[in-house]
């Protein structure tokens, strides 16, 4: 029974959103595999996007950035957890290919943390990474002047380019120091539309717009307490919000699918991150964002998101305030593009059925 192990970051919910498709894919190509995730991500958000039986090491092999929020990264924090994350990186890489050892794997997948691949190089066990980015160009936007950070850049990449294959997932970085990065269509979970059940179930009529708050992973509150009523207009908002309004509910008691709730709103409200984008545009469901001040991804993102989906910028200020009438009705009014495929998922869970002797 071949063992795949895979490594997903818990930095956001945009790289479990990624993986949950792939693995799914790969179990219908492969229905005896054996599946290990290696993940600090919430284990309930990891059941929620990967269907079928797998062990799960709560187990985190990287942090991306500290974060202020779901905007803004914590420099003086993110720079310190580097600092000491590559300290002893030798001893690291060799504890790591330890564990990865005992775990008896005949292949590993990194979404992705990068330490586990230089573990797997030193073990001689075939290794691909996927994602729409990788540290080490983030890391590099961030630090690159700082005379400590050339070092650090120099291991993260050479773990990188250990890797077989990177695929890099539409809307993805140029990611120019990885010569084998392979270029993949988009990878997205497509919802059902049920917006009459929806209204139903909230208790709205039809007219009622209902409008999704979701800001990924990142733990961030907005005052939606505060925000402006706005006629025939619902909000869907995040339960840790505290919300108690008649036109706000929070989503996650009522217990649906996130990609059938995202397929069946009027709208989503949130920030540049891939798992939000990907899917808003694959479901067709338009999107008002805010740009996040210091995220290179964004510049991937963004302009993907305007070429395939009805999206419409905001300042995070609106955001903040909730004065967000305008900015709907003006997204409601524009022309509908033809939907992006989210074909990717069938085509790495190929390359990894085949790595497995599929």
């Amino acid at each position: 029974m071949p063992h795949l192990v895979v490594y997903i970051s818990g930095h956001g919910f945009g790289h479990i959103a990624q993986t949950g498709p792939v693995l799914d894919a790969l179990r219908q190509l492969q229905p005896a595999l054996r599946l290990t995730v290696v993940s600090g991500a919430p284990e309930f958000k990891l059941r929620q996007r990967i269907g079928g039986d797998f062990v799960l090491v709560p187990r985190a092999a990287d942090f991306g950035f500290v974060m202020s929020d779901a905007f803004r990264i914590d420099r003086a924090a993110s720079a310190a957890a580097y600092r000491d994350f590559h300290s002893g990186w030798e001893e690291r890489v060799a504890a790591e290919a330890d564990f990865l050892q005992g775990l008896d794997a005949d292949l590993l997948l990194s979404n992705v943390a990068y330490l586990p691949l230089a573990a797997a190089e030193r073990l001689g066990l075939p290794a691909y990474a996927m994602s729409s980015l990788n540290w080490a160009d983030l890391f590099a936007h961030e630090f690159a002047g700082e005379t400590w950070a050339p070092p650090l850049h120099g291991q993260m990449l050479a773990a990188y380019r250990s890797a077989l294959s990177f695929f890099r997932l539409a809307p993805a970085m140029a990611m120019p120091d990885l010569p084998q990065a392979r270029p993949v269509d988009p990878v997205a979970r497509l919802g059902t539309r049920q917006d009459g059940l929806l209204r139903q179930v909230l208790g709205v009529g039809q007219g009622t717009r209902l409008v999704l708050a979701a800001l990924g992973g990142i733990a961030t509150r907005l005052p939606a307490q505060t925000w402006p009523a706005q006629p025939d207009l619902h909000w869907l908002v995040p339960a840790a919000w505290g919300v108690a309004r008649p036109d706000m509910s929070a989503f996650e008691p009522l217990g649906w699918d996130f990609a059938d709730l995202l397929a069946s709103v009027d709208a989503v409200v949130g920030k540049p991150g891939y798992g939000t984008f990907a899917e808003a545009a694959c479901n067709g469901t338009p999107m008002l964002y805010a740009r996040r001040p210091d995220w290179p991804e964004q510049e991937a993102l963004i302009p993907w998101l305007q070429a395939h989906a009805v999206c419409r910028e905001v300042e995070e200020s609106a955001l903040q305030a909730g004065d967000l009438g305008a900015d709907l009705a003006a997204l409601w009014q524009q022309p509908v593009p033809p939907r992006p495929q989210p074909r990717g998922a069938l085509l790495v869970a190929a390359c990894l059925h085949q790595a497995l002797g599929g």
